[in-house]
Protein backbone atom coordinates (compact mmCIF):
# COMPACT_ATOMS: atom_id res chain seq x y z
CA UNK A 1 0.00 0.00 0.00
CA UNK A 2 1.23 3.35 -1.02
CA UNK A 3 1.06 5.76 1.80
CA UNK A 4 0.40 9.71 2.00
CA UNK A 5 2.18 11.68 4.86
CA UNK A 6 1.61 14.79 6.38
CA UNK A 7 5.00 16.23 7.97
CA UNK A 8 3.41 18.41 9.83
CA UNK A 9 6.30 21.63 11.23
CA UNK A 10 9.18 22.01 9.59
CA UNK A 11 10.86 24.63 12.18
CA UNK A 12 11.76 21.71 14.57
CA UNK A 13 15.67 20.75 15.17
CA UNK A 14 14.70 17.21 13.85
CA UNK A 15 12.40 18.15 10.80
CA UNK A 16 14.38 18.60 7.79
CA UNK A 17 16.21 14.86 9.24
CA UNK A 18 12.04 13.62 9.32
CA UNK A 19 11.83 14.71 5.37
CA UNK A 20 14.42 12.70 4.55
CA UNK A 21 13.64 9.89 6.39
CA UNK A 22 10.23 9.93 4.55
CA UNK A 23 11.63 10.47 1.29
CA UNK A 24 13.81 7.24 2.04
CA UNK A 25 10.81 4.92 3.20
CA UNK A 26 9.67 2.63 0.30
CA UNK A 27 5.80 2.66 1.73
CA UNK A 28 5.65 6.53 1.46
CA UNK A 29 4.51 7.66 -1.79
CA UNK A 30 3.63 10.69 -1.01
CA UNK A 31 4.60 13.77 0.92
CA UNK A 32 2.94 16.82 2.24
CA UNK A 33 4.55 19.46 4.09
CA UNK A 34 2.49 21.95 6.16
CA UNK A 35 4.88 25.06 8.70
CA UNK A 36 3.11 28.00 10.01
CA UNK A 37 6.13 30.31 8.52
CA UNK A 38 5.78 30.45 4.68
CA UNK A 39 9.83 31.08 4.51
CA UNK A 40 10.30 27.68 6.14
CA UNK A 41 8.56 25.88 3.18
CA UNK A 42 9.93 28.48 0.64
CA UNK A 43 13.39 26.43 1.37
CA UNK A 44 15.09 24.82 -1.70
CA UNK A 45 15.83 22.20 0.67
CA UNK A 46 12.00 21.23 1.71
CA UNK A 47 10.78 21.65 -1.82
CA UNK A 48 13.32 20.08 -3.92
CA UNK A 49 12.82 16.77 -1.77
CA UNK A 50 11.72 13.43 -3.65
CA UNK A 51 7.96 12.82 -3.24
CA UNK A 52 6.83 15.98 -1.95
CA UNK A 53 3.83 16.72 -3.50
CA UNK A 54 2.02 19.74 -1.61
CA UNK A 55 3.54 22.57 0.55
CA UNK A 56 0.69 24.54 2.66
CA UNK A 57 0.60 27.03 5.53
CA UNK A 58 -3.07 26.23 5.58
CA UNK A 59 -3.01 22.72 7.80
CA UNK A 60 -7.15 22.36 7.44
CA UNK A 61 -7.09 22.43 3.34
CA UNK A 62 -4.20 20.02 3.43
CA UNK A 63 -6.43 17.63 5.80
CA UNK A 64 -9.60 18.30 3.96
CA UNK A 65 -8.01 18.10 0.45
CA UNK A 66 -5.49 14.87 0.63
CA UNK A 67 -6.28 11.40 2.44
CA UNK A 68 -3.79 11.11 4.38
CA UNK A 69 -2.55 7.95 6.04
CA UNK A 70 -0.23 9.48 9.05
CA UNK A 71 1.28 12.58 9.97
CA UNK A 72 4.68 12.47 11.23
CA UNK A 73 4.19 16.27 13.88
CA UNK A 74 7.78 17.26 14.90
CA UNK A 75 6.20 20.77 16.29
CA UNK A 76 7.65 23.42 19.55
CA UNK A 77 6.45 21.56 22.63
CA UNK A 78 3.99 23.66 23.70
CA UNK A 79 2.69 23.67 20.22
CA UNK A 80 2.71 20.29 19.85
CA UNK A 81 -0.68 19.21 21.24
CA UNK A 82 -3.29 21.43 19.86
CA UNK A 83 -1.24 20.85 16.77
CA UNK A 84 -1.45 16.91 17.18
CA UNK A 85 -5.29 17.35 18.35
CA UNK A 86 -6.41 18.97 15.30
CA UNK A 87 -4.86 16.64 13.50
CA UNK A 88 -6.48 13.32 15.25
CA UNK A 89 -9.84 14.99 14.62
CA UNK A 90 -9.24 14.78 11.31
CA UNK A 91 -9.26 10.68 11.26
CA UNK A 92 -5.49 11.12 10.94
CA UNK A 93 -2.87 8.50 12.95
CA UNK A 94 0.01 10.25 14.88
CA UNK A 95 3.72 10.01 15.01
CA UNK A 96 4.73 12.19 17.29
CA UNK A 97 8.32 13.36 18.12
CA UNK A 98 9.11 12.80 21.41
CA UNK A 99 8.17 14.18 24.68
CA UNK A 100 4.94 15.40 22.55
CA UNK A 101 3.89 17.93 25.45
CA UNK A 102 6.06 19.95 27.64
CA UNK A 103 3.90 18.17 30.92
CA UNK A 104 2.44 14.74 31.33
CA UNK A 105 -1.16 16.70 31.61
CA UNK A 106 -0.73 17.77 28.26
CA UNK A 107 0.69 14.17 26.81
CA UNK A 108 -2.47 13.11 28.64
CA UNK A 109 -4.87 15.33 26.20
CA UNK A 110 -3.12 13.78 23.17
CA UNK A 111 -3.64 10.35 23.87
CA UNK A 112 -6.91 11.06 24.93
CA UNK A 113 -7.87 12.95 21.38
CA UNK A 114 -6.40 10.09 19.70
CA UNK A 115 -8.68 7.45 21.47
CA UNK A 116 -11.51 9.76 20.84
CA UNK A 117 -10.70 9.84 16.91
CA UNK A 118 -9.63 6.11 17.26
CA UNK A 119 -6.69 6.97 15.27
CA UNK A 120 -3.31 5.49 16.65
CA UNK A 121 -0.48 7.65 18.52
CA UNK A 122 2.92 6.45 18.29
CA UNK A 123 6.43 8.51 19.88
CA UNK A 124 9.74 9.32 18.09
CA UNK A 125 11.35 6.65 20.48
CA UNK A 126 13.44 5.20 17.80
CA UNK A 127 16.63 3.63 19.88
CA UNK A 128 14.49 1.09 20.28
CA UNK A 129 14.90 -0.46 16.76
CA UNK A 130 18.74 -0.05 17.01
CA UNK A 131 20.26 -4.17 17.00
CA UNK A 132 22.39 -3.31 20.21
CA UNK A 133 19.22 -2.11 22.02
CA UNK A 134 17.07 -5.57 20.39
CA UNK A 135 20.27 -7.53 21.46
CA UNK A 136 20.16 -6.58 24.79
CA UNK A 137 16.26 -6.67 25.64
CA UNK A 138 16.28 -10.61 24.20
CA UNK A 139 19.20 -10.68 26.23
CA UNK A 140 17.25 -9.74 29.33
CA UNK A 141 13.92 -11.47 28.01
CA UNK A 142 15.77 -14.76 27.81
CA UNK A 143 17.01 -14.92 30.91
CA UNK A 144 20.63 -14.21 30.62
CA UNK A 145 20.79 -11.57 33.22
CA UNK A 146 18.53 -12.90 35.75
CA UNK A 147 16.30 -10.26 38.17
CA UNK A 148 17.42 -7.24 37.76
CA UNK A 149 19.94 -5.80 40.63
CA UNK A 150 21.06 -2.44 39.29
CA UNK A 151 21.64 -0.43 35.83
CA UNK A 152 23.07 2.99 35.17
CA UNK A 153 23.28 4.94 32.10
CA UNK A 154 25.26 8.03 31.22
CA UNK A 155 24.62 10.31 28.14
CA UNK A 156 26.55 13.46 27.91
CA UNK A 157 27.19 15.60 24.83
CA UNK A 158 28.13 19.20 23.56
CA UNK A 159 27.26 22.33 25.85
CA UNK A 160 24.18 24.70 24.97
CA UNK A 161 27.35 27.51 23.40
CA UNK A 162 27.44 24.71 20.22
CA UNK A 163 23.68 24.52 20.29
CA UNK A 164 22.16 27.44 20.01
CA UNK A 165 21.31 29.14 23.45
CA UNK A 166 18.11 31.41 22.23
CA UNK A 167 16.51 28.72 20.90
CA UNK A 168 13.16 27.85 22.45
CA UNK A 169 15.09 24.52 23.69
CA UNK A 170 16.06 25.92 26.48
CA UNK A 171 13.40 27.83 27.13
CA UNK A 172 11.56 26.04 30.53
CA UNK A 173 7.96 28.28 29.40
CA UNK A 174 7.81 26.77 25.95
CA UNK A 175 10.01 23.29 26.51
CA UNK A 176 9.26 22.32 29.64
CA UNK A 177 12.52 21.32 31.10
CA UNK A 178 16.30 21.12 30.03
CA UNK A 179 18.08 18.16 28.56
CA UNK A 180 15.49 15.72 30.54
CA UNK A 181 12.40 15.96 28.72
CA UNK A 182 14.82 16.44 25.28
CA UNK A 183 17.82 13.71 25.65
CA UNK A 184 17.61 11.96 28.90
CA UNK A 185 13.76 10.97 27.85
CA UNK A 186 15.71 8.25 25.17
CA UNK A 187 17.68 6.57 27.85
CA UNK A 188 14.44 6.42 30.31
CA UNK A 189 13.14 4.83 27.73
CA UNK A 190 15.77 2.18 26.99
CA UNK A 191 15.29 1.52 30.55
CA UNK A 192 11.74 0.64 30.75
CA UNK A 193 12.22 -0.66 26.92
CA UNK A 194 15.41 -3.47 27.66
CA UNK A 195 14.26 -4.27 30.94
CA UNK A 196 10.36 -4.29 30.59
CA UNK A 197 10.31 -2.85 34.38
CA UNK A 198 8.62 0.50 35.23
CA UNK A 199 10.21 3.27 37.40
CA UNK A 200 8.66 3.82 40.49
CA UNK A 201 10.19 6.35 42.67
CA UNK A 202 12.48 8.99 41.41
CA UNK A 203 15.14 11.23 43.04
CA UNK A 204 17.30 14.13 41.17
CA UNK A 205 19.81 16.64 41.39
CA UNK A 206 19.74 19.11 38.49
CA UNK A 207 21.46 22.00 37.81
CA UNK A 208 22.89 25.08 35.12
CA UNK A 209 25.94 24.67 35.23
CA UNK A 210 27.40 25.51 31.33
CA UNK A 211 27.33 29.11 32.30
CA UNK A 212 24.85 30.16 29.14
CA UNK A 213 21.77 32.51 29.58
CA UNK A 214 19.19 29.42 30.04
CA UNK A 215 16.43 28.51 32.60
CA UNK A 216 16.65 25.13 32.05
CA UNK A 217 18.78 22.53 33.47
CA UNK A 218 21.77 21.40 31.73
CA UNK A 219 23.24 18.80 34.32
CA UNK A 220 20.83 16.21 35.62
CA UNK A 221 21.45 13.00 38.08
CA UNK A 222 18.57 10.60 38.73
CA UNK A 223 18.22 7.63 41.13
CA UNK A 224 15.51 5.54 39.91
CA UNK A 225 13.91 2.57 41.52
CA UNK A 226 11.89 -0.34 39.46
CA UNK A 227 8.93 -1.85 40.18
CA UNK A 228 11.10 -5.46 40.37
CA UNK A 229 12.94 -3.50 43.38
CA UNK A 230 16.36 -3.23 41.39
CA UNK A 231 17.93 0.45 40.88
CA UNK A 232 18.96 2.17 38.84
CA UNK A 233 20.92 6.08 37.93
CA UNK A 234 21.22 8.21 34.90
CA UNK A 235 23.54 10.90 34.12
CA UNK A 236 22.94 13.29 31.45
CA UNK A 237 24.29 16.75 31.05
CA UNK A 238 25.25 19.32 27.92
CA UNK A 239 28.96 19.42 29.23
CA UNK A 240 31.15 18.72 26.28
CA UNK A 241 33.75 21.30 25.15
CA UNK A 242 35.51 19.37 23.04
CA UNK A 243 33.24 17.53 20.51
CA UNK A 244 32.67 19.92 17.98
CA UNK A 245 29.64 22.55 16.74
CA UNK A 246 26.66 22.39 15.09
CA UNK A 247 23.06 20.56 16.28
CA UNK A 248 23.37 16.69 13.96
CA UNK A 249 27.04 16.30 15.33
CA UNK A 250 27.14 12.49 15.81
CA UNK A 251 30.43 12.19 17.40
CA UNK A 252 29.57 14.84 19.53
CA UNK A 253 28.86 12.35 22.80
CA UNK A 254 29.87 10.14 25.49
CA UNK A 255 27.47 7.27 26.29
CA UNK A 256 27.33 4.60 28.75
CA UNK A 257 24.96 1.96 29.63
CA UNK A 258 25.18 -1.00 32.12
CA UNK A 259 22.61 -3.65 33.10
CA UNK A 260 23.33 -5.62 35.94
CA UNK A 261 21.78 -9.12 37.17
CA UNK A 262 21.70 -11.42 39.14
CA UNK A 263 23.27 -13.77 36.60
CA UNK A 264 25.42 -11.38 34.72
CA UNK A 265 25.72 -8.06 33.01
CA UNK A 266 25.47 -5.78 30.01
CA UNK A 267 26.61 -2.77 28.67
CA UNK A 268 27.83 -0.47 25.95
CA UNK A 269 30.48 2.92 26.11
CA UNK A 270 31.46 4.98 23.22
CA UNK A 271 31.82 8.75 22.01
CA UNK A 272 28.85 8.85 19.42
CA UNK A 273 25.44 8.36 19.99
CA UNK A 274 24.95 4.95 19.90
CA UNK A 275 28.67 2.70 20.19
CA UNK A 276 29.03 0.10 17.39
CA UNK A 277 28.99 -2.48 20.04
CA UNK A 278 27.60 -4.49 22.73
CA UNK A 279 28.75 -6.87 25.42
CA UNK A 280 26.99 -9.56 27.67
CA UNK A 281 28.16 -11.47 30.33
CA UNK A 282 26.35 -14.25 31.94
CA UNK A 283 26.65 -17.64 34.52
CA UNK A 284 23.29 -18.86 32.48
CA UNK A 285 24.07 -22.17 31.90
CA UNK A 286 23.50 -21.64 28.25
CA UNK A 287 26.32 -19.82 27.90
CA UNK A 288 28.73 -21.95 29.77
CA UNK A 289 30.90 -22.52 26.60
CA UNK A 290 31.61 -18.77 26.41
CA UNK A 291 30.36 -16.50 29.19
CA UNK A 292 31.20 -13.25 27.63
CA UNK A 293 30.50 -12.73 24.06
CA UNK A 294 30.18 -9.21 22.12
CA UNK A 295 27.61 -7.97 19.14
CA UNK A 296 28.35 -5.50 16.83
CA UNK A 297 26.41 -3.43 14.30
CA UNK A 298 27.62 -2.86 11.02
CA UNK A 299 24.56 0.00 10.49
CA UNK A 300 25.20 1.30 6.74
CA UNK A 301 25.62 5.14 6.78
CA UNK A 302 22.16 6.93 6.43
CA UNK A 303 20.64 10.14 6.12
CA UNK A 304 17.09 9.54 7.80
CA UNK A 305 16.48 10.60 11.44
CA UNK A 306 18.81 8.63 14.15
CA UNK A 307 20.46 6.92 10.77
CA UNK A 308 19.39 3.47 9.48
CA UNK A 309 17.60 2.32 12.84
CA UNK A 310 15.71 5.48 12.38
CA UNK A 311 14.53 4.46 9.18
CA UNK A 312 13.72 0.80 10.60
CA UNK A 313 11.55 2.20 13.47
CA UNK A 314 9.58 4.53 10.71
CA UNK A 315 8.81 1.49 8.81
CA UNK A 316 7.77 -0.29 11.88
CA UNK A 317 5.46 2.31 12.47
CA UNK A 318 3.67 2.23 9.01
CA UNK A 319 3.31 -1.32 9.23
CA UNK A 320 1.37 -1.29 12.70
CA UNK A 321 -1.22 1.45 11.83
CA UNK A 322 -2.02 -1.19 8.49
CA UNK A 323 -2.10 -4.14 9.85
CA UNK A 324 -2.84 -3.36 13.89
CA UNK A 325 0.12 -4.63 14.97
CA UNK A 326 1.84 -3.55 17.98
CA UNK A 327 3.54 0.18 17.87
CA UNK A 328 7.60 0.54 18.47
CA UNK A 329 6.86 2.97 20.36
CA UNK A 330 2.98 4.29 21.69
CA UNK A 331 1.75 7.74 23.37
CA UNK A 332 1.88 5.56 26.95
CA UNK A 333 5.48 5.06 26.47
CA UNK A 334 5.86 8.77 26.19
CA UNK A 335 3.42 9.44 29.13
CA UNK A 336 5.63 7.21 31.17
CA UNK A 337 8.72 8.95 30.63
CA UNK A 338 7.33 12.44 31.42
CA UNK A 339 5.70 11.03 34.66
CA UNK A 340 9.39 10.20 35.40
CA UNK A 341 10.37 13.65 34.43
CA UNK A 342 8.22 15.53 36.64
CA UNK A 343 9.31 13.12 39.30
CA UNK A 344 12.62 14.56 39.34
CA UNK A 345 11.62 17.97 38.90
CA UNK A 346 9.20 17.81 42.08
CA UNK A 347 11.90 15.81 44.03
CA UNK A 348 13.91 19.36 43.71
CA UNK A 349 11.56 21.39 43.82
CA UNK A 350 11.43 22.63 40.21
Amino acid sequence: MALTVLLAGLSHPHSLAHLRTLAQTPEVDTILLWDADPQVLALEEVRGTAKVAAVNTDLPRLLAEHSINFALVAERNDRMPALCQQIARAGVHLLVEKPIGNSPAAVTEVISAADRAGVRLGVCYTNRCHPLVEEAKRAIDGGLLGPLMTLHMQLLTTQPRFRNPGHWLFSKEIAGGGILPWLGCHYLDLMRFITGDEIVAVSAHCATRSGGAIDVEDVAALSLTFASGGVGSLHVGYVLALSGAGYENRQGYATHAEFCGQFGRLGWSGSTIFPPHLWIESAHPDWAAAPRREFHADLAPSTAYAGAHGLTFLRRFTQAIQDGSPLPASGEDALAVARVVESAYASVGM
